[in-house]
C-alpha cells in the first residue's frame, strides 16, 4: 500500500480544478457540486491504487473526464461517469453504491462501461469475443462508448510505462478498432491522434522519420500557406465574409498510409497539407450556397481540378461531417486542397457525435448518424456465431469511404466504395437480396457481382426461383449482405441435411432396413462423405443419388487402420520427395513474458520452434513480433503486417516479443520490384549489381517489356534489411531504373 504524499495531492487537486476550469459548459452550480463529489468519491476508492508509471490512479480518470469535457464536449452526466468509470470494475464499491449517491442515469453507463471493460483492456486477451457487447452499448447509451474511446486515448498517450508487448497488443487494438470507431462517431481529431500514436509504438522508426520531415518542411511549409492565403484573404474581405482560415499539415498516419498505398517518398507527396476556410454563415441564405459562393471566389484566383471536388455539404458522411473540399493549383505549381465549411460544419468535424447532437434541432428529420446506428442494431439482430468474422465484416464499412447510389424512385442509399450490386440488394431488404439474379444499373443489364459508382441509379432484378448461392461471398462486402448470406446459407444447409436424412430413411425402408450407427458408417466410407451431415447433406443436393445403395452396403469397407497406413504411407511417400528445410529455433527457452524470442539460425541448439510468417515475410532488420499458434509453434510477423496488427487486437495472450540476433549465415528469402526505361543491357546491369556488387543469389527473376518501360520482380537471398536496403540503393543508381520497392509477400 502506497499512501499518496503531499506532493501528490497537490498535483491531484490541480489536476482536478484544471478540469472544473475548462467546464466552462456547464453552468448549473449542481451539476459542478455533483462532479466535485464524483472526484471525491473516486479519489477515495482509488487511493491506494498506482498506475505502471508509479502515478497515483485517480490521475487517469481525471485526465479521461477532461477528454470527454474538452475534446469530445460532453454534459455532467459524461464527466461524473468519466471520473467514476474503473470504480465499479477495480474497486469494491458496487454498481448500488454509484446509483445510490449519483443517480440511475449515471449507474447505467458505469454498468455499461463495466460490462464491456473486458473486452479491451488489460485482464482480456480475446477481446473479439466481447466486441458485440461494446456494440449493444449504442442500443443504451451512447455515452459509454464515446466515455470509452477517451479512456483509450490517455491510454494510448501513457503508453511508454508499459512493456514493448503490451505496447504492440494495445497499440494494435487502437488501429484495429478505436480508431475506425472514433472516425465513425465523427471524432476526427480524436481518431487521427488515435491513429499517429498506434503508428509510434508499432513502427517508431518510420514514425520519426515522417515527424521529423513534418518538422523541417514547416518553415518553408507556412511560407507557402501565407503567400497562397494572401488572395484568398483579400477576396474574401472584399464579401464582407467573417472566416478563420488556416493551413495544417496532414497526420502521420495520413502520410505514412500514401506512402504505403502508392508505394512513394515522402516528397512524392503533393497534399502533406491542407488549407481550410472556417466561416459565419449569413443567417438568411443556405449554408451550402455560401460554401460554394466561397469556392467560386477562390477558383476565381486559382485554377480548380473538377475531378477532385467532394461535395460533402449536399450529402453529409454518415458520421454527420459536412465539409466541401477542392484542390487547386497553387504557387510554384503545387495542387493545394481547400476545405470550406460554416463553424457549425467545423464543430462537428472536430467533435463529432456530440457537436451533432447539438446541432440536431435543425429539422432535417433522421441524421444520418441515427440511421447509421439503427444499422448497427439491425446487424446485432442476426449476429453471426464466429465472433472473429463477425468484427471482420463489421468493419468492412464501419467507416469507408462511402459512394452514394439511388433507387428507381430517388431514395438515396450510402454504401462503402467498391460495393456491389448485391451489397445494395441487401441494404434494400434481405428477401430482395435473397432473391435477386440481376439488375439494371442506370438502364443498362449488370450481374450481381458489378461494383456501383457514385451516382449510379439501381433496380434489383429478382426470381422466386432464385437461392442464395455460396459464391456471393466472393464480392459482397457490406457487414450485412455478408451476415444475411452466410444466415441463408446455413439455413439451406440446414434444409438440405434435413432432407437428405429423410430421403435416405426412405431408401432404406424399400428394403427392409432401419437407419443405425454400422450402416450409416458403412454409407460414410462408401460415399467417401467426411460424416453424417455431409452425407445427408450430399444426398439432399443430389450429388449422392442412392442407386447403388444396396451395391455399397454389401461391398467389404477397408478398415480405419488400413486406410490410416495407406493415408500415412501416401504422406510420408510425399515428405521425402521434399528438400529438408532447417529448422528455426528460440533462444533462450524462457517463459518470463518479459524476455524477448531471440530469432537465430540453428539445428542442434535446444528451443522452441517457429517458422517466418508468409503473409509479410519479415528478414533481420525488421521489427517483429511472435505469435504461438495452437500447435504451439510461434510464427513471426512483421509489426506492421495486417495479419500481426489482427492478431496483436484479437489474441493478446497469446503474442510474443521477438527480436533478430546478429548474424551473416543465414539468407533470407527477399523480393524487390524494379520498373524502368527499357534499353539494350538493362537486365544484365541489373544482375550484376545484385550477383556481382553485392554478393546476393537470385532465386528468380521475371522481366517484362512494353512501350519502352520495363517492369520486373526479383527474388533473392540476403542477410538481413541493411543488406537489402544497399541492393535497393544500388539498383536505384542504374541508369534507366525509375523506381525500386520491396515486395513484402513471397510465395515459398
Amino acid at each position: 500500500m502506497m499512501i499518496q504524499t503531499e506532493e501528490e495531492v497537490r498535483d491531484i487537486n490541480e489536476r482536478f480544478e484544471d478540469l472544473l476550469d475548462h467546464c466552462t459548459h456547464i453552468l448549473d452550480p449542481d451539476d459542478r457540486q455533483l462532479i466535485h463529489k464524483a472526484f471525491l468519491f473516486a479519489n477515495e476508492a482509488h487511493r491506494d491504487m498506482r498506475r505502471k508509471s508509479g502515478e497515483p490512479y485517480i490521475i487517469h480518470p481525471i485526465a479521461v473526464s477532461k477528454i470527454v469535457a474538452t475534446e469530445i464536449g460532453l454534459g455532467s452526466k459524461s464527466i461524473i461517469s468519466a471520473l467514476l468509470h474503473d470504480v465499479v470494475e477495480d474497486t469494491e464499491y458496487t454498481l448500488e453504491d454509484i446509483r445510490h449517491n449519483f443517480g440511475d442515469r449515471i449507474a447505467v453507463i458505469i454498468d455499461g462501461l463495466t460490462k464491456i471493460a473486458g473486452v479491451f483492456d488489460k485482464k482480456s486477451s480475446i477481446q473479439v469475443e466481447n466486441f458485440r457487447k461494446l456494440l449493444l452499448t449504442l442500443s443504451d447509451d451512447v455515452r459509454v462508448i464515446l466515455i470509452k474511446i477517451a479512456d483509450r486515448l490517455d491510454n494510448m498517450r501513457t503508453l511508454d510505462s508499459l512493456s514493448r508487448n503490451k505496447q504492440l497488443k494495445i497499440a494494435s487494438e487502437t488501429s484495429f478498432l478505436f480508431a475506425p470507431l472514433a472516425h465513425r462517431l465523427g471524432l476526427y481529431t480524436i481518431k487521427t491522434e488515435l491513429e499517429d500514436l498506434a503508428l509510434k509504438y508499432q513502427n517508431l522508426k518510420v514514425y520519426n522519420e515522417i515527424l521529423n520531415k513534418i518538422k523541417e518542411s514547416e518553415k518553408k511549409r507556412q511560407l507557402f500557406i501565407n503567400k497562397f492565403s494572401l488572395p484568398i484573404i483579400e477576396k474574401l474581405n472584399e464579401h464582407t465574409i467573417s472566416y478563420d482560415i488556416s493551413g495544417r499539415p496532414k497526420s502521420i498516419y495520413s502520410i505514412y498510409s500514401k506512402m504505403e498505398t502508392k508505394k512513394v517518398k515522402f516528397e512524392e507527396i503533393y497534399d502533406l497539407f491542407a488549407i481550410r476556410v472556417v466561416f459565419e454563415p449569413n443567417p438568411t441564405i443556405p449554408e451550402k450556397v455560401q460554401c460554394w459562393n466561397i469556392y467560386s471566389l477562390i477558383t476565381d484566383i486559382y485554377m480548380p481540378k473538377p475531378e477532385r471536388i467532394r461535395d460533402w455539404v449536399s450529402t453529409p458522411k454518415a458520421n454527420g461531417y459536412e465539409s466541401l473540399h477542392g484542390t487547386v493549383m497553387g504557387p510554384n505549381g503545387k495542387w493545394v486542397e481547400v476545405q470550406i465549411r460554416t463553424t457549425r460544419m467545423n464543430d462537428i468535424a472536430e467533435r463529432g457525435f456530440a457537436a451533432h447532437w447539438k446541432y440536431k434541432s435543425n429539422g432535417k428529420g433522421e441524421s444520418e448518424l441515427d440511421k447509421w446506428i439503427k444499422r448497427v442494431r439491425e446487424l446485432l439482430e442476426t449476429p453471426n456465431s464466429d465472433a472473429l468474422e463477425f468484427i471482420d465484416d463489421f468493419k468492412l464499412n464501419l467507416f469507408a469511404t462511402e459512394i452514394l447510389v439511388f433507387t428507381p424512385k430517388g431514395t438515396i442509399i450510402t454504401l462503402p466504395t467498391n460495393a456491389t450490386v448485391i451489397d445494395f440488394a441487401y441494404e434494400i431488404h434481405t428477401e430482395v437480396g435473397d432473391k435477386a439474379i440481376g439488375a439494371k444499373v442506370n438502364q443498362k443489364l449488370v450481374p450481381l457481382n458489378q461494383p456501383l459508382s457514385n451516382g449510379d441509379q439501381v433496380e434489383i432484378l429478382t426470381s422466386e426461383s432464385q437461392r442464395t448461392q455460396r459464391e456471393w461471398l466472393d464480392f459482397a462486402i457490406t457487414a450485412k449482405a455478408k451476415s444475411s448470406i452466410k444466415s441463408a446459407l446455413r439455413a439451406e444447409s440446414r434444409r438440405r441435411i434435413e432432407a437428405g436424412q429423410k430421403t435416405l430413411e426412405e431408401k432404406l425402408k424399400e428394403i427392409n432396413l432401419y437407419p443405425n450407427s454400422r450402416i450409416i458408417k458403412k454409407l460414410i466410407e462408401g460415399y467417401e462423405a467426411e460424416n453424417k451431415d455431409d452425407l445427408y447433406f450430399k444426398i439432399g443436393s443430389g450429388i449422392i443419388s442412392l442407386e447403388n445403395m444396396k451395391k455399397v452396403l454389401k461391398k467389404n469397407t477397408k478398415s480405419k487402420w488400413i486406410r490410416y497406413w495407406e493415408l500415412t504411407y501416401s504422406k510420408n511417400i510425399q515428405k521425402s520427395k521434399k528438400p529438408a528445410e532447417k529448422p528455426y529455433t528460440s533462444q533462450p527457452d524462457s517463459t518470463d513474458p518479459g524476455q524477448p524470442l531471440i530469432i537465430r539460425e540453428g539445428i542442434d541448439e535446444p528451443g522452441k520452434n517457429y517458422r517466418i510468417a508468409k503473409c509479410c515475410n519479415p528478414i533481420p532488420g525488421d521489427d517483429i513480433v511472435g505469435y504461438k499458434s495452437p500447435n504451439e509453434t510461434i510464427i513471426v510477423h512483421s509489426t506492421k503486417c495486417p495479419t500481426a496488427t489482427k492478431l496483436m487486437s484479437s489474441h493478446g495472450n497469446l503474442i510474443v516479443s521477438a527480436k533478430w540476433t546478429k548474424h551473416k549465415i543465414l539468407s533470407f528469402l527477399a523480393g524487390v520490384r524494379i520498373k524502368g526505361i527499357d534499353k539494350i543491357g538493362i537486365v544484365n546491369s541489373i544482375t550484376n549489381v545484385i550477383s556481382r556488387d553485392l554478393n546476393a543469389n537470385i532465386r528468380r527473376i521475371s522481366v517484362e517489356t512494353h512501350d519502352g518501360i520495363f517492369e520486373g520482380s526479383i527474388e533473392l537471398y540476403v542477410h538481413d534489411t541493411k543488406h537489402l536496403n544497399n541492393l535497393i540503393m544500388n539498383l536505384f543508381k542504374i541508369n534507366g531504373v525509375v523506381s525500386v520497392n520491396r515486395i513484402e509477400t513471397i510465395q515459398e
